[in-house]
Order: C-alpha cells, then structure tokens, then sequence
C-alpha cells in the first residue's frame, strides 16, 4: 500500500486510516509542489478499488490493472495543472530504458493525466473542435507504443529509433492539447458534471473524484461542490489537493479530513528522479545559484520545458527590475530626488539576477518591457506557466527585502499580492490574453508603490 510513494512520511496517517477502515468521504492532500500528492491521490483510487485484502501495488485484480494505466471508470480526474514538463521528463525515462516495464508505465500514465481532463464525462455536448483531433492522436500513439515495443524485440537500434518518434509525437500532440485546452482554473461546468457522474453506481467497489488544485476553482464551481459535499454518495470518495490550502473557502475545508504533505529533502528528491526517472540529477549544472524557492524535483521537470525555471526566474526579476527603475523615474518627474529604500531594495536584488540571466539592463517603457517578457516566455503557452512567473514575482519581493528591516515591507508585500491575485485571475478565470494582465499589472503597481513613497520618505526623513 502506497508502496510508490517515496520519501513521504505525510503518508503514514493516511495508510492507518486505510487499513482501519475509517478513512472519510471528502479528503485534502495539502503541501508543497512535488511532494507526492497527485501520486498518493490516484494510488488511493486504486486502493479503495482493490478487490485484495492489502491492496498491493503490483496487485493483478482487473480494478488494479485498470487503474494502475488510468483507465479505470471508476477514476475522475479534473483540475488546473502542467503536464508537459512531467511527459517530457517520461519521454526521455522511456527512450533511455524502452524495455524497462516500470518507466513504459510512467511514461503512459504521465500522458493518461492530461487525456483524463478530456473525459466526455466532464465535457459532455462542449465543442472540442481540434482538441479531439490531439486527444485521438495521442491514443494512436499511445497503441502504436503497445504494438511497437514486442514487434522489435532483438532489434535494438531499430527499435530505439522508432520509439524515439512515437515518443516525439506523442510529446508534440500532447503540448498542443495542453496549450489550447487547458484551463487556469477549474470550470463550474466541470464540477455540475462531476457531480453527476458522482452519484451513479460504480462499474467496481468504490469511485474516486479528485480535484487538482482545488485552489484554482471557479467561484461558482466553489458553491456547486460545496452540494456534494454536504451528502456525499457512500460510493464515491472525493478528494482535493491543492498548495495553498489558505485560498480554499472556509466552508469547503470544514468538510474536508485533511493530510499534510511535507517537503522532502534534497537526497529524498534525489531519489525519486533516480528511481522513477531512472537519472542521477543534482540541477547544479542545469540551475541558478538562486532557484527561485523550488525543489530539485521541480527544478529538474523544468529543465525538459521549453520555457525551464532557470529561464523563468531571471525573466522575472527582469521585469521587476524594470518596474522598480520605472517607479524610480516616475519619482523624479513628480519631483522627488530620493526613492523610498524599499523600491531601491527591489531594482539592487533583481537587476543583476536579470543580466545574469542575459537580459540585460532594465526598461522602463511598459510595452517594450510586456513585448520582451512574452517574447521570451513563449507567450506563456505552457499551461500553468504564467501563474508560476506570477509566483516568482512574490519571491523575488521577499528575497529582496531579507536581512533588512524596512518600514514598507508590509504595505509592499499587500499591494503586490493583491495585484499578482488580480493577474492571475484575470488570465485564469476571465480568459484574459497574458499581454493586458502584464501591463495591468505592471501600471498598478508602479502607481501604488509611487503613491506610497511620500509617506515611506516622510518615515524615513528623506525629500
């Protein structure tokens, strides 16, 4: 039981309510990325299923195996998150080791979690317009992998060529469903579907709806499953994970039995890219001195993106840099010759992580800057993309004020919150184009840290 779950001791709680047979109707994984909480999710599906005692991972019950490829109509699986880095990360597991059983299943099950948002369950009569063109693609692909893998037993070059462009197409379909399908947030719709699909009788024991960061929902999708869990069907089991379970509505949570997933250390990280993508990854060579705050797990999936963190994080500090030399100026055409030690705190951490990162110096024009940004960004195409430059913002905010004591901390920390919230709502829930978010954001900013600079000055005995 949870025998694949690495270095997680946030497990143990959940293994003994299992096996005591008292495990709640309505759960919450909580912590970290990378921590192991959509991996415990979907193995707890399948031991709910399990038609043995003990539940085993290599059990060979029919509900097991179905689950075990994510297959099993017993499973949903619905919510915000980016799979492109996880499948490229496969991809590349199954290309070095295409005869090893364990990294042919990771690598089809990394392409089963984005096909299951697709499920005609959750999108019922919803147009899917060229969506179904990649979904069907990637099923081709996927039996295509099944047929070739026997048929070139003994034909070893050949078989690791032919492997190599079905893996490559499968890679191609599969960010071009992500980038045109996936949402930022989890739609109202999804959930009344969800929830009907909740209340019909299992195929096998037990159903199993899980939510992906539930901390993305849509207002209204908030409300609609709020109903459900209120009765929850004896049948189904409904579990939420989600790293911020802050942003979660008080009335939602108290329903929920929650279960904390603790950050592991570094050698743990180190031994789950070892173990389940059969490589040996430091990320000293692949990474910035300063990482941006994520995990070696995080960091090495990044490395397989078009766009990887180690690009991310100086583009991030580029605009920030940019912004805090444009407040700067706009200080100086209101006739202030000194700038509040906050705002210069923020442009002398940024900028130099900005030119290390080859972007050279800041610039204070908004559209020249939101051009730059999205240029190098891809756009922010890659799903999730946006709201983790979003997220490396905030940490450039905090790393910049570290070791100082300044009077504005906090009203800075509040105002750039509340922007980067609107931000990432505007793009996630409005389906605004990334482009007027970023210079939203970079306007309203800019002005409310001008706004606050005579009182920071006055604070502080400058003019």
């Amino acid at each position: 039981m949870f025998e694949n779950i690495l270095g997680q001791s946030g497990i143990v709680q959940l293994t003994q309510d299992i096996s005591a047979g008292v495990l709640a109707p309505s759960l919450l994984f909580f912590g970290p990325p990378a921590s192991g909480k959509g991996t415990a999710a979907l193995e707890c599906a399948r031991i709910l299923s399990c038609e043995t005692p003990d539940a085993p991972w290599n059990c060979a019950c029919t509900a097991c195996v179905h689950h075990r490829t994510l297959t099993n109509p017993d499973l949903l699986l619905l919510g915000s998150r980016p799979f492109s880095a996880e499948i490229a990360a496969a991809a590349a597991a199954f290309c070095r080791e295409p005869e090893t059983a364990a990294v042919r299943l990771l690598f089809i099950r990394s392409v089963r979690k984005l096909l299951a948002r697709f499920s005609p369950v959750l999108w019922a009569d919803d147009p899917l317009g060229s969506l179904k063109e990649y979904m069907l693609a990637l099923e081709e692909n996927l039996d295509e992998l099944a047929i070739t893998i026997p048929s070139t037993q003994g034909a070893v070059p050949e078989r690791g060529e032919v492997l190599k462009k079905i893996s490559a197409r499968i890679l191609s379909n599969a960010l071009k469903l992500e980038a045109e399908g996936m949402s930022e947030t989890v739609p109202v719709s999804h959930i009344r579907r969800a929830a009907y699909w909740s209340r019909l009788a299992p195929v096998g024991k037990h159903k199993l709806l899980i939510i992906e960061n539930a901390d993305h929902m849509q207002e209204s999708a908030r409300n609609s499953i709020l109903k459900i869990l209120e009765e929850p069907p004896r049948t189904v089991t409904i579990l939420f994970t989600c790293s911020r379970p802050e942003l979660l509505i008080p009335t939602i949570v108290s329903r929920l039995r929650p279960y904390r997933f603790f950050p592991r250390d570094a050698a743990a990280e180190g031994e789950v890219i070892r173990r389940v993508f059969r490589e040996t990854w430091t990320g000293e060579k692949n990474s910035l001195p300063r990482s941006g705050g994520t995990g070696l797990i995080t960091t090495y999936l990044d490395s397989f993106l078009p766009v990887p963190m180690k690009k991310l994080y100086p583009l991030a500090a580029f605009f920030t840099a940019s912004l805090a030399a444009s407040a700067v100026m706009g200080l100086r055409k209101r006739g202030f010759s000194q700038s509040p030690r906050e705002l210069l705190a923020l442009g002398k951490f940024t900028a130099p992580i900005a030119e290390e990162g080859s972007l050279g110096r800041p610039v204070t024009d908004a559209k020249n800057l939101i051009s730059r940004v999205l240029e190098e960004a891809g756009n922010f195409e890659i799903s999730g993309l946006f709201s983790r430059f979003l997220g490396q913002l905030l940490f450039l905010l905090s790393e910049s004020f570290k070791g100082e004591t300044l009077p504005g901390e906090i009203a800075y920390r509040n105002i750039w919150k509340g922007r980067i919230r609107d931000a990432e709502e505007a793009v996630g829930v409005f389906n605004q184009k990334v482009a007027l978010a970023l210079e939203r954001l970079f306007t309203e900013l800019k002005r409310e840290m001008i706004e606050l600079s005579p009182e920071l000055l006055l604070w502080e005995g400058g003019t």
